[in-house]
């Protein structure tokens, strides 16, 4: 569990303000501010939120005592909380960078209930803000009628036979593996460009090739 000065320095170490912590959390500023200053005990539910949002930005606690950034290219993230990070890395690479995004082996019924409905209802609302800023490809299973993303992405539909639930996700150089361990969500989440490079041309022969613009 981090310290409250670990918190602090977390932040300062990636130059986010107390708002860009509760945004990236899903908690309040005044709860954060809280948190810092010693008038509230979080409890371990927030603890892993701030845990998670600082994960995603690949800062890690040493011991009780100092932070700093990770230098690896590979993490694994769980559940609903590892979702939604790749959901808002997705968004902050959309509002601040854009190009292109895609998605293989969509499954979209499950968002509402594996995001939360009101998460994914804000998450939605906010891409279709800055949907001039990239373009977004996603391909589901053929039949699919749930198609959330359509305020900002195009579908396609793959062959039944030809789809899994191994999804991936393509996001610039960085590329996420989403599957279940245990009954949970379970994202691998790679940075390697030549690998980014290569998935892209695979799905991109997927998306011309194979799936079609009709269920």
């Amino acid at each position: 569990m981090p310290t409250l000065e670990q918190i602090r320095a977390a932040r300062a170490l990636l130059g986010w303000s107390q708002h860009d912590l509760a945004g990236k959390a899903d908690l309040s500023q005044t709860g954060i501010a809280r948190i810092e200053n010693g008038t509230n005990q979080p409890n371990s539910k927030t603890i892993t939120k701030i845990e998670a949002a600082f994960d995603a930005a690949d800062v890690e606690f040493l011991d009780t005592t100092g932070v700093r950034k990770r230098t690896g290219q590979v993490k694994t993230l769980y559940g609903r909380e590892g979702l939604r990070q790749m959901f808002y890395e997705l968004y902050e690479t959309a509002k601040n960078v854009g190009g292109e995004f895609c998605l293989f082996n969509g499954v979209p019924s499950n968002l509402n209930d594996w995001l939360g409905e009101e998460w994914y209802t804000a998450h939605k609302a906010r891409m279709a803000e800055v949907k001039d800023n990239f373009h977004y490809n996603i391909i589901v299973r053929n039949g699919e009628t749930n198609l959330p993303a359509l305020d900002y992405a195009s579908y396609k539909f793959f062959p039944e036979h030809l789809f899994h639930d191994k999804t991936i996700y393509i996001l610039g150089n960085v590329v996420y593996f989403r599957d279940f361990e245990n009954e949970q969500i379970r994202l691998i989440r790679l940075e390697q460009p030549e690998l980014a490079k290569t998935m892209k041309v695979l799905f991109d022969v997927s998306w011309e090739h194979v799936a079609k613009s009709e269920k």
